[in-house]
């Protein structure tokens, strides 16, 4: 799924105490993170949104929007909104996807479940996949590495020919893949 593109959906969701439509096209234009989960209501999955929440700000200063999926209905992202205090922290848009669409559109749906994987796709503003992460049902993503692989993935697309090294913190060095690097890392 790297460097191909998103395909298209709609759904409804569920943004700052209001309901809203989008697709696709709305991850258009500008960096997206698309945060798939398996269900609210439940342990792991509102440790990681109240994780993204308290980072949004960050996310928002990078040009990045998040949009939280599960396959759970918009409705029911605002019930868990209004009834937890973690989950009333989130300000980015909430996505219900009771069909089942995005998730198979990502490839991400546990079809003998109907659930999501926990995955994380980073897509740049062409709508392009440029990172992708799937982990096991227990075990929770960190905000904060998710906004060094996007600094990452930003860099690398405004400096064409230069590479992010393991562990790389936005102002140092990268590399620029050459014949006489080859053997000398």
């Amino acid at each position: 799924m790297l460097n191909t593109p998103i395909k298209p959906f709609q759904a409804s969701a569920f943004k700052q105490g209001e309901f809203v439509e989008i697709s696709d096209a709305d991850l258009k234009g500008k960096w997206s993170i698309v945060f798939f989960y398996p269900a609210d209501f439940t342990f792991v999955c509102p440790t990681e949104l109240g994780d993204l929440a308290d980072n949004y700000e960050e996310f928002q200063k990078r040009g990045v929007e998040i949009y939280s999926v599960s396959t759970d209905t918009h409705f029911t992202h605002k019930a868990w909104h209004d009834s937890s205090d973690t989950i009333a922290k989130i300000q980015y848009t909430m996505v219900g996807d009771p069909t089942h669409a995005i998730a198979n559109n990502f490839g991400v749906l546990r079809e003998n479940q109907g659930l999501a994987d926990r995955a994380t796709f980073v897509i740049d503003p062409e709508g392009i996949i440029q990172a992708m992460e799937i982990t096991a049902e227990g075990i929770g993503r960190d905000a904060k590495d998710l906004l060094r692989k996007v600094k990452a993935a930003q860099y690398v697309a405004s400096h064409p020919g230069e590479v992010c090294p393991a562990k790389w913190e936005e102002g140092e060095a990268t590399l620029a893949p050459s014949l006489d690097l080859v053997g000398k890392i």
